[in-house]
């Protein structure tokens, strides 16, 4: 399936490489008594630690008991990320689980970069723990991965290898992506470390690399992606890069930059769920996108103005995080036949309920001033003892809210604590069926 070597120039320049030796850390793990002490520990309780560590010690060595607890940690950690059935399969490192790309998400990348190069080797710079290599080797994609850490490039190997066996051959290069020749390469998938020792990194010129030198990177291949956090200005945004926002069960997860060279071989299948508003697969230089999974739902930017202020209407909708953040409410609005509840919130409101993948729908029953004694009168009459607090442009807080609040009954409501036409409002309503 592959082989991890150590090298920083060409390919094509670079004599035949050494194969690295397998990491001290994770070759224990591998061996049939390794294996066996994961599989013991796959559903252990993390409370129960000490006195099971002390119980295996007896039987195993101790530092093959750490490693394999550790293991099983992250693994518990990864299920969240990639699902059962592969994170109990996979190995980790902590930063890896923590900066490693989602599995939905990198699957739906895999179906893109096949579109958009489906012959083609990618170059996944700063590969990780192997998350995208997985994908896109599952798609049928070769893949050159590169990371500068020797266990992390191992374990990136070993999980395409057990997750991917069938997939075209891989290789794992360990080197420093600012020096790694790409040269050559069909297209290119960068993730730069978005987190250093004091948290989230926010200056995409602190990232590691720096955005610019990867936007150049991939400009340099011809075709590509760069992964950035989702709250990245929009004016950092190239203008021969379309900006890709994706969610992941109503949450947003992250944003993709994405280039091909004018004239490219792109040949998008035209199977995305675009509702109207474009292929999933085409990549279109200076526009802005909102991708919602698990349906796949996609909304390209048509440019519109801000949509207009207006009465609240008998519903409201809220918009996916990716929509918001793609700047495309307007578009949202507009298949709505709607306008905002406030120029500065991004809450929709409208007459009519119409179905759409982009927001979720709200029957609005009242509006109040906003007030705690009103809205505790409200409930109380109404019974409502479990309370939905939804807020945008509020400074109160949902918990603290309920707890003034001590409701009491069998019914369920929802409350929006926001601002209409500038003043503080509490609208009081339901999903819509």
């Amino acid at each position: 399936m592959g082989r991890v070597t150590d090298r920083a120039s060409s390919p094509a320049a670079s004599p035949p490489p050494v194969p690295a030796p397998a990491t001290p850390l994770l070759a224990p793990l591998l061996s049939a008594d390794g294996q066996a002490l994961l599989a013991e520990l796959r559903d252990h309780d993390p409370a129960q630690e000490l006195a099971l560590a002390t119980r295996l010690r007896r039987e195993h060595p101790a530092e093959l008991v750490s490693a394999a607890l550790a293991q099983a940690r992250l693994r518990q950690r990864g299920v969240a990320k990639f699902g059962a059935e592969d994170a109990y399969r996979m190995y980790f490192t902590p930063n890896g689980i923590e900066q490693a790309t989602r599995g939905s998400v990198a699957a739906h990348r895999a179906a893109r970069f096949r579109a958009l190069a489906p012959d083609s080797r990618v170059t996944d710079l700063c590969c990780g723990i192997g998350g995208d290599a997985i994908e896109l080797a599952r798609a049928g994609l070769a893949v050159t991965a590169v990371d500068l850490d020797p266990l992390t490039c191992e374990i990136a190997l070993t999980n395409v290898r057990t997750l991917a066996p069938d997939g075209p051959p891989m290789t794992v290069t360990r080197a420093d992506v600012l020096e790694y020749d790409t040269t050559g390469a069909d297209a290119l998938f960068i993730d730069p470390a978005r987190r250093g020792g004091r948290g989230r990194i926010f200056d995409p010129e602190a990232y590691s690399p720096p955005l610019s030198w990867a936007v150049d990177a991939v400009r340099r291949a011809g075709a590509g992606a760069v992964k950035i956090a989702p709250g990245i200005p929009h004016e950092l945004i190239p203008d021969d890069f379309e900006a890709e926002w994706i969610s992941d069960g109503g949450d947003v997860k992250e944003a993709v930059l994405w280039h091909r060279r004018e004239g490219g071989d792109e040949r998008g299948d035209g199977q995305g769920q675009g509702h109207g508003h474009g292929d999933l697969e085409a990549i279109v230089p200076g526009t802005r996108r909102a991708t919602l999974l698990p349906s796949g739902a996609t909304l390209t930017g048509r440019g519109l103005p801000d949509p207009p202020v207006r009465p609240v209407g008998r519903f409201l909708y809220e918009p996916d995080g990716a929509v918001i953040r793609a700047h495309l409410v307007a578009e949202v609005a507009e298949d709505l036949d709607g306008g905002l509840l406030d120029e500065t919130i991004a809450y929709i409101t409208a007459d009519e309920p119409r179905p759409t993948p982009f927001a979720t729908a709200y029957e609005i029953t009242d509006q109040l001033p906003f007030g705690l004694k009103k809205l505790k009168a409200l409930l109380r009459e109404r019974e409502v003892g479990v309370l939905t607090v939804k807020k945008r442009g509020s400074a109160v807080e949902p918990e603290e809210l309920r707890r003034r609040l001590k409701l009491k009954g069998p019914h369920a409501s929802t409350v929006f604590l926001t601002r209409v036409a500038g003043a503080p409002t509490m609208l009081i309503g339901h999903p819509a069926e």
